[in-house]
């Protein structure tokens, strides 16, 4: 597995596409409320990050993607298509957002709230974000990813939750993708094995959470992944540098 490492210019350059992508999640979170459709949140999104001189919707045409914005509503914990659904009270949204700029990617997710939701969703988004922030806070240089992606999993596991299998983390770069792929459940047995995590390595931890079945089910759509139990799922995402040791986020907005 051959894991790039970034150059501290080159990581100058992702965290400028990242902080696109963290404005432009803050952006429709501050916006988004009963009675939005689905395609009207994703036209937001395009048009602010095309407001960025130079800033591309970077999930639009990738691998076949329709538009700029993944909102996966409710049971849809990534990779929700914009359509006309109108979002209501109570229900839960998934923006996942990539841009690039100059060549080069971010990628951020947020599961947010639409009006007043119940306390069981509050719980199940917490799970995906605190188990992100837990998991940033613990990397080290040297830790395996492997040990990480165990950790990812036990943290899931304490709060009564199953990590979504079959889907990932990912280094990125140049590409929307590169090595490592990083699962939020150790694969095999061993979580001393594999790559370890080095200063310069990008890539981007994403959790997302099922409730009872890990396992994915792919809707009619191709795209939208659910699982097997049909209860909401929930998912957020950063991208983080290994600098001096420690996880840098990127993706996050200047207070």
């Amino acid at each position: 597995m051959a894991i790039p490492l970034k150059k501290p210019a080159e990581i100058d350059k992702l965290r400028a596409a990242n902080k696109i992508v963290a404005r432009t999640l803050k952006y429709l979170k501050d916006l988004i409320k009963p009675g939005m459709t689905l395609l009207e949140i994703n036209k937001l999104g395009e048009d602010y990050i095309y407001s960025h001189n130079g800033a591309k919707p970077a999930f639009k045409g990738l691998y076949g993607f329709p538009a700029g914005v993944c909102t996966s509503l409710n049971e849809v914990i990534i990779h929700g298509i914009p359509d006309a659904t109108v979002i209501k009270e109570g229900d839960i949204l998934g923006l996942d957002i990539g841009v690039e700029l100059d060549g080069y990617f971010g990628d951020a997710a947020v599961t947010v709230g639409v009006g007043t939701i119940s306390k069981k969703d509050e719980e199940l988004i917490a799970c995906s974000y605190d188990t992100l922030m837990y998991a940033i806070d613990i990397i080290k240089s040297g830790m395996r990813f492997k040990e990480l992606s165990y950790k990812i999993e036990e943290f899931i596991l304490s709060r009564g939750y199953v990590p979504l299998r079959g889907f990932c983390g990912h280094g990125i770069g140049k590409k929307p993708h590169e090595e490592p792929e990083i699962p939020n459940y150790l694969e095999g047995n061993n979580q001393k094995s594999g790559p370890k995590i080095k200063n310069g390595m990008v890539f981007c931890l994403e959790p997302m959470i099922c409730q009872k079945s890990p396992n994915a089910k792919i809707l009619s759509d191709k795209w939208s992944v659910v699982s097997e139990d049909g209860l909401k799922g929930a998912h957020y995402e950063h991208c983080v540098a290994i600098i001096n040791n420690r996880a840098e986020i990127l993706s996050i907005c200047e207070k």
